[in-house]
């Protein structure tokens, strides 16, 4: 049963409201906004014109937009920039719009996604502490140095090590595992989904990414998956076997689980021209310029795998 409008559009005007202007109002306006600030909230505002249905946009229309639109591509810009610690300061203001999106039917995907993402904010803040500042000297302190590979690798080891099994992936992880095997793919590659949506296949992304594995309609598409009526992205069998493919042709191209799953989350494009600049085949080499999301994936993706299987990547053959 879908939520009424009248129940709750008070409630998420409040809240929201509340939420943007302390949260973004007050972070954001302290300084200058960049020079690709409009380009920005161009780009939110055509994500939800594209990915969001009606439903979610009625849910919306009773809120200050702009703040939304300002959220998204606020999170888009730290996300695609490539300095995770920017992600952290995104930590309360997302915790803080996770129970409101719940809330609503039309929002709902959208708050399995944040969730499934969270973590990101939270190992980033983590990396902040961990990370020690130059060595004063007269001049203003620079930069912090930026974390290694390694560093990201421990803390995301720590921070899953504890977390509860999603109850969800009892029920998927043995009907898809034997999907993957026929793809001759890893099947222990299934856990990628904990990673992408928690297990959850109704998960949509603000850029419209969808399903247990997040495919992009291009990607989709690509892979024969229809994105419309229905879209079978959000079919766990057929969205399995299309993202095992994917990562079995990915794998053909590099050779390197990491670089594979960088492929995966950035783009291959993206992977292909870091590589080809550096002179290298090794994902440690070019993570410092990948995508903060990237930079932070691969080592998620990896510590899901020795938490949930036991297995180093380099391991799966």
């Amino acid at each position: 049963m879908k939520s009424s409008p009248s129940r709750w559009g008070a409630f998420l005007a409040s809240a929201l409201s509340t939420l943007f202007l302390a949260s973004l109002g007050g972070a954001v306006r302290a300084q200058e906004p960049p020079p690709e600030a409009d380009e920005l909230l161009q780009s939110a505002q055509d994500w939800l014109q594209e990915n969001l249905d009606d439903g979610v946009l009625r849910v919306l229309s009773q809120v200050d937009q702009d703040r939304v639109r300002g959220f998204f591509a606020d999170l888009q810009r730290r996300l695609a920039g490539t300095s995770v610690y920017d992600l952290g300061a995104l930590k309360e203001t997302a915790s803080q719009l996770l129970p409101v999106l719940e809330h609503f039917d039309e929002t709902r995907p959208y708050g399995a996604w944040l969730q499934a993402h969270l973590d990101y904010l939270e190992a980033a803040e983590q990396l902040r502490r961990e990370v020690k500042p130059p060595a004063p000297k007269r001049e203003p302190p620079g930069p912090l140095p930026r974390p290694s590979p390694q560093m990201q690798r421990a803390v995301w080891t720590r921070q899953l090590e504890k977390r509860a099994l999603p109850a969800s992936a009892r029920d998927y992880v043995p009907r898809l595992k034997p999907i993957f095997a026929a793809e001759k793919v890893p099947s222990e590659l299934v856990w990628l989904a904990e990673v992408e949506s928690s297990f959850n296949p109704e998960a949509r992304s603000p850029a419209g990414a969808a399903g247990l594995f997040q495919l992009t309609k291009p990607t989709a598409k690509g892979l024969g998956l229809s994105t419309w009526l229905p879209d079978e992205r959000l079919d766990p069998e057929k969205s399995a076997r299309a993202t095992a493919r994917h990562l079995r042709r990915l794998h053909g191209r590099y050779g390197d689980w990491r670089l594979v799953l960088a492929a995966y989350n950035a783009g291959e494009g993206c992977v292909d021209g870091l590589l080809k600049g550096a002179r290298t085949r090794s994902f440690d080499a070019i993570s410092s310029r990948l995508p903060a999301e990237t930079q932070m994936y691969v080592p998620k993706c990896e510590a899901t795998l020795r938490q949930r299987e036991g297995r180093a990547l380099g391991d799966l053959t």
